[in-house]
């Protein structure tokens, strides 16, 4: 059973464990979703303890269903939902309040403020962000202006305050480590990506005590090793990457120009732009695809907050569908002279558009509008904001081509409806790999890889297996008029000045 890794994967809804044995094969696996807290219009919170307790129990239910044991495991591997942070005592490790989940929006009027005083060319320079509520800093900042007496005590060096990795990191290692990586670090707001350190002038603008944060290291590096009273034998974390980079490197995009869309409660797209730190005019984000060996490569990103969102709506907001499976069979069934618009701007637009004010709306409907007709609309919503995407890419690097390929995974990607409409909408190839758990995959190689048990980058790229490519099939004339209203759509959506 040696080579054994486990790769931990927070993420948003569920906290999940992979055991991947030394082929690279998921040979067991546990899946435990936690509670969504909303406490007011447009916030989204967590509760730090309930995720670590899915995170403990489904290591353990990964590694029984591996039939191995924790002295099997070479190494571990974490990637998480980034931006979510907490703030903790470091004396005991109890948050101080719920993790503020990056969905939320409660820092919009501080963003607002910031962009009003002209400081947003400056954090967009140094990080590659834009001033949003999505990102970590801010919320950081809101917790420590309303947790009574959180500031003084940060001030003191009482308290931590990490992304999810860092916390989890804190608690496997009974508090010994206190560690981040740059990729989830690169998504803070308060990291400048080019000299890869923390930024003085951006913790003072939005008075965050360094004291607080946590040391940055490469994506495969020393993160302590795991309490041996939690699985009963010490392993190393190796491994650490945010949950859109580690799908990135699980998807073997180690080449400039390489593209990967994951589809999960959210859609980010990456596109790898080497050593390359493009700085965006349509209003992407410059951020760090990984670091290994002390060497950045960048990555342009757009990021969609809903995705997997929208048919989860479906589901439990409006019940249209009963599983979410079933949402690419019902839309096949829609009326083709209906055109039905979502935008799920539920949290507001991300990329392009960063309109935190926006909210959903539904375009198009007739009285002969029904469920199959809001199953397509929620579907094609998420092709429609990827061409958006790939369009503003393909603007800002000079070093794109036409002829993308676009690499796949996350939930979604297992309807072949919804694969075959977003390689009709982008009108370029879609491939769908054999291992859909790349997310986990990505974070399992930092570790292996980092453990010698797995192999080099290019050799771990050759392993990368095609289930399916979904080529192009709609006609540009229909193509084009689609596009054509959901841009109509969008502008009618984004909120006013």
């Amino acid at each position: 059973m040696a080579g054994l890794v486990l790769a931990i994967d927070q993420g948003t809804t569920s906290s999940r464990a992979i055991v991947f044995d030394a082929a690279m094969k998921p040979i067991g696996t546990g899946q435990q979703e936690f509670t969504q807290h909303f406490p007011a219009s447009g916030w989204v919170e967590h509760d730090p303890d309930e995720i670590w307790q899915s995170v403990v129990s489904t290591c353990k239910t990964a590694l029984r269903k591996a039939k191995s044991t924790a002295a099997d495991v070479s190494a571990i591997g974490i990637t998480n939902q980034r931006e979510t942070v907490v703030i903790w005592e470091k004396a005991t490790g109890k948050p101080i309040h719920n993790a503020i989940v990056w969905q939320d929006r409660r820092t919009a009027p501080l963003c607002q403020k910031l962009k009003k005083q002209g400081l947003e060319p400056l954090f967009s320079r140094k990080t590659g962000l834009l001033l949003d509520p999505y990102f970590s800093g801010t919320k950081i900042a809101w917790i420590l202006d309303n947790v009574k007496g959180a500031r003084r005590r940060a001030e003191k060096g009482e308290l931590l305050a990490g992304t999810i990795d860092s916390f989890l990191i804190w608690r496997l290692t009974g508090g010994k480590v206190h560690a981040t990586d740059a990729t989830n670090a690169s998504r803070t707001l308060v990291y400048n990506i080019r000299s890869n350190e923390w930024d003085a002038e951006l913790l003072k603008i939005l008075r965050i005590p360094a004291a607080l944060l946590p040391e940055v290291k490469d994506c495969a590096d020393d993160f302590g090793v795991t309490d041996k009273k939690l699985f009963g034998a010490e392993i190393p974390i190796l491994g650490v990457a945010g949950d859109q980079q580690a799908a990135t490197i699980g998807q073997a995009c180690f080449e400039p120009g390489m593209m990967k869309s994951t589809y999960g409660t959210g859609c980010f797209a990456l596109l790898n732009t080497g050593a390359d730190m493009v700085r965006s005019r349509n209003r992407l984000l410059t951020t760090i695809a990984y670091r290994l060996n002390g060497e950045t490569t960048y990555a342009l990103e757009g990021s969609i907050f809903v995705a997997g969102a929208a048919v989860q709506w479906l589901r439990d907001g409006i019940g249209v569908i009963g599983k979410a499976e079933h949402s690419g069979v019902l839309a096949a069934k829609a009326d083709d002279t209906q055109n039905v618009y979502l935008v799920p701007a539920f949290v507001g637009l991300g990329a392009p558009h960063w309109d935190a004010e926006a909210r959903g709306a539904i375009f198009g409907l007739t009285r002969n509008s029904g469920p199959a007709e809001f199953a397509r609309a929620a579907l094609e919503s998420v092709a429609y904001q990827t061409r958006d995407l790939l369009d503003a890419m393909r603007k800002d690097w000079k070093g794109g081509s036409k002829q993308t390929v676009l690499r796949v995974d996350g939930g979604m990607v297992a309807s072949d409806w919804t694969m075959q409409r977003l390689a009709d909408i982008l009108d370029a190839p879609v491939d769908r790999p054999t291992i859909l758990e790349t997310t986990a995959l990505g974070a399992a190689w930092l570790a292996g890889s980092r453990a010698g048990v797995w192999p080099k980058a290019k050799a771990f790229a050759k392993s990368w297996a095609l289930d399916r490519r979904f080529k192009p099939q709609m006609d540009e004339t229909v193509r084009a008029a689609k596009l054509k209203g959901w841009r109509n759509a969008v502008k009618r959506t984004l909120s006013q000045d």
